[in-house]
């Protein structure tokens, strides 16, 4: 029997669903500090890169990229253009394989640090969570 994907509770807590691309889940981080969107590869049990196909692996790297570009394009839309993109597979919390895209200015409450676990997360509201989404979804042709 084939394990079927489906994404550790955890995100559901701080991030919605914008879209599925072709290999990843792609979820929108409900904290208007920072455009950020969180890619998981939609594959059962896989926690490291490594877990992934060397043409997965390819895949991954192409969506990471347009991942940038969709945060650079969600920072320009709310006037605070991206000036640096960190980008991340931790797993230190949720160890369901998941990359982190997040846009960051050096006026951002947490510059130069990391963001993962640093403050309080600033709801987008219901309106502007629906924007952004919107957004993710219209930029990324689907």
């Amino acid at each position: 029997m084939t394990a079927v994907f489906k994404a550790d509770p955890a995100f559901e807590a701080g991030s919605v669903i914008a879209c599925d691309w072709t290999l990843c889940q792609v979820r929108l981080q409900d904290d208007a500090r920072y455009p950020w969107l969180i890619l998981i590869p939609r594959r059962a049990g896989l926690h490291e890169i490594e877990d992934l196909s060397p043409a997965e692996r390819a895949v991954l790297m192409d969506e990471v990229v347009r991942a940038g570009e969709r945060v650079r394009d969600l920072g320009q839309a709310a006037g605070r253009p991206v000036q640096k993109l960190n980008v991340a597979a931790l797993g230190n919390v949720t160890a369901q394989l998941h990359v982190h895209v997040v846009g960051r200015r050096h006026d951002d409450d947490q510059w130069p640090d990391p963001v993962w676990g640093r403050g309080a997360a600033v709801p987008y509201g219901a309106n502007g969570l629906q924007a952004a989404v919107s957004r993710v979804r219209l930029s990324s042709g689907g």
